[in-house]
């Protein structure tokens, strides 16, 4: 047996300093002669030595292969694995639109007694802010006047109270006078023509004069619209107008506007810039009322026309309006 094919725990059972191994023949185990006389300290770097093993039985020498490195044996081919399987995707799912799956959320509705009754409390809490700031609205230009202005409306609200007291204590006194008379049938006439007279002043078929104003509305780029007019007429009325006249048209109860510009047009009848308004009543309740914040006057300034305001002791109103006799309506009184 050679020193290669020694197995390396008796490699290193050699001591260091021993001198060539005698090769054993064969024959029975053989131990080794010579032990070293001292033993080297082993250094604290050095592993720890394993104890050797006893000698194995030789037989009979082999020839030792040849020197060299020895080629690594092949290792044999491992199969072929098969390929992993690639997950199974689930199905694709139809394709949904943003507005699908909003109708899907909303319809059919699910909706529970206490959302129905909280729905109910929200619309009626809105409906009453939309009315809050819509009568807010509506006072804004009381709001914003200035004491002056609200000092004048209230002396117009007191005057137009004055005036149905006295509309008032004057039928009082009619009555009165009809119950008191000894010849009651010539006091009712003279009454029944009285008020044949004013209604005919309110109808637009009689002539009317007495104190009051002149209105005069120019409109150079004729921006006036028939709705300002209308508001004039309405504003003038409410301060106790009792006979009006645009140009040469009487303005009744019944009186309509229409057109606009160059094209304006009262109860049919055409009508042209400068819109002259006489209008009988009390001047001092009349002036002020036109010249209220917000008022018309100011209006037709926004729209670049000018609104001028005339008192006068006598105004004559005489556009007259046909008579119309009622086809249905008659009188209930016996």
């Amino acid at each position: 047996m050679s020193e290669n094919d020694r197995t390396p725990d008796e490699g290193a059972a050699r001591e260091p300093g021993e001198g060539t191994p005698q090769e054993p023949g064969p024959g029975p185990e053989q131990a080794p002669k010579s032990a070293p006389a001292s033993e080297p300290k082993p250094s604290p770097e050095a592993k720890p030595q394993q104890p050797p093993r006893p000698p194995q039985p030789q037989g009979p020498q082999q020839p030792s292969p040849p020197q060299g490195p020895q080629p690594p044996a092949a290792a044999a081919p491992e199969p072929p694995r098969p390929a992993p399987e690639p997950p199974a995707e689930p199905p694709a799912e139809p394709s949904v639109s943003g507005r699908q799956r909003l109708a899907a959320s909303l319809w059919p509705p699910r909706v529970s007694r206490a959302q129905l009754v909280v729905a109910l409390l929200l619309f009626v809490l809105g409906l009453g802010l939309a009315i809050q700031v819509r009568s807010t609205s509506d006072n804004s230009a009381l709001r914003g006047a200035r004491q002056e202005d609200l000092v004048r409306i209230l002396d117009e609200l007191d005057d137009r109270t004055q005036r149905l007291e006295d509309e008032k204590a004057r039928l009082e006194k009619q009555q009165s006078e009809l119950e008191s008379s000894s010849d009651q049938a010539e006091e009712a006439r003279k009454q029944t023509q009285e008020k044949e007279r004013q209604l005919g002043i309110l109808a637009g078929t009689v002539a009317a004069e007495g104190p009051g104003i002149t209105l005069t509305i120019t409109d150079p780029t004729g921006a006036v619209e028939s709705d300002m007019l209308l508001d004039a007429i309405q504003e003038l009325r409410a301060a106790g107008a009792e006979a009006i006249q645009v140009n040469d048209v009487r303005v009744v109860a019944d009186s309509y506007f229409s057109g606009s510009g160059r094209d304006m047009k009262i109860d049919g009848t055409q009508v042209a810039a400068p819109y002259v308004f006489k209008v009988i009543g009390k001047p001092e309740d009349l002036e002020p009322a036109l010249n209220i914040p917000g008022g018309i006057v100011q209006t037709l300034e926004k729209e670049q026309a000018t609104a001028t305001v005339e008192r006068s002791g006598k105004i004559v109103v005489d556009a007259l309006r046909p008579a119309k006799r009622p086809d249905y309506a008659q009188s209930s009184s016996q």
